[in-house]
């Protein structure tokens, strides 16, 4: 089924840009034609050279740590600056986390950046990148097959789909990404050009292209535990996948009403920051099994400053959530005008 049009409105889908402030809804929605147009629009550079310095506990005041000008270049120059010497040592409880000014590159806070952990659905975001990398029609229908609700590494989930379900490529996109459907993300690889294996290894080949040096993927989803990563190759990843606006406008949708004809699936993003709108947020991905803890990643601009956040391993959701809230308003309190 066709996502709707922006209802009576002129303004292009690249025109749109989402600030958690005025929430997407199922009255401010995509259709497949406006997914495509976008998507031919990002030109994600075709290599990104990282360089982290190891980073321990302990907020960094200088000192260069993501050696990407594209990266860089693609935030304006603002008249702020994270001065984390001033905003005292942020308090969290994750099993690791990074935070990092997203135009300088400088790793603003880390802890066991460098641990290689299981990453449960942020898996998803790189499931995202390889589907854009493809420029794949976003018109195409996919037709969800029992084998898509398989599960992985031993694990299956709930889903609010069936097989069956007809959805465009679009749409299936933007329920692993807001709503971390894992039937969408199994589906994606399915359809891939080569199918699963080559989709699992075009997700490594980028983790490579991308100097992800902790990472290994072996299914779409991250229901299997033997995805992992590291929050410093995570913060990698979000830099890199900030650079598709179409990744940008479908991990960031607040609440979206899927009409598959016979039935609707009233779905919410599974980041209660994004839902409750109180922070810019422009990338967001959370991920949850026993091995991985709580997880999530994201790309906030904070007082026209843009930062990356990475947490894993939280015990609770509301552990997670409330060290996200700890660092975002760290970094606020950091902010000095130059």
């Amino acid at each position: 089924m066709i996502l709707l049009g922006l209802l009576s409105c002129s303004v292009s889908f690249a025109d749109i840009t989402v600030h958690q402030s005025v929430a997407p809804s199922a009255t401010m929605a995509w259709s497949d034609a406006q997914a495509n147009q976008l998507l031919s629009n990002d030109q994600p550079a075709a290599q990104v050279t990282v360089q982290i310095q190891r980073t321990e506990s302990k907020p960094r005041t200088s000192g260069t740590v993501l050696n990407n000008s594209t990266v860089a270049n693609k935030y304006p120059t603002t008249a702020n600056n994270y001065n984390t010497a001033r905003a005292g040592q942020p308090n969290v409880s994750a099993r690791a986390a990074i935070v990092m000014d997203a135009q300088t590159g400088e790793v603003l806070y880390g802890k066991n950046t460098s641990s290689t952990v299981p990453i449960a659905s942020i898996t998803k975001l790189m499931t995202a990148v390889i589907t854009a990398d493809a420029r794949l029609n976003m018109s195409e229908k996919i037709t969800l097959q029992p084998i898509d609700f398989a599960g992985a590494g031993g694990k299956n989930s709930s889903s609010t789909l069936r097989a069956g379900d007809t959805l465009n490529r679009a749409e299936v996109l933007l329920l692993a990404l807001m709503k971390s459907e894992n039937p969408a993300a199994a589906a994606l690889a399915r359809t891939y050009p080569g199918g699963r294996p080559a989709f699992v290894a075009a997700m490594n080949a980028k983790a490579r292209q991308l100097g992800m040096t902790s990472t290994h993927y072996v299914e779409s989803t991250g229901l299997d535990p033997s995805n992992v990563s590291s929050a410093r190759d995570l913060a990698i990843l979000v830099s890199s996948a900030s650079q598709y606006g179409l990744i940008r406008q479908f991990s960031t949708t607040a609440h979206y009403d899927f009409n598959l004809g016979y039935r609707v699936l009233k779905s919410n993003n599974t980041n209660a920051l994004v839902r409750n709108g109180a922070w810019n947020i422009n990338i967001s991905k959370t991920g949850y099994i026993n091995e991985a803890g709580r997880c999530v990643v994201m790309s906030a601009t904070v007082n026209q400053r843009p930062a990356v956040i990475v947490l894993l391993g939280a015990s609770s959701t509301v552990a997670r959530n409330n060290d996200a809230t700890n660092l975002l308003n760290w970094l606020s309190s950091g902010i000095t005008t130059l």
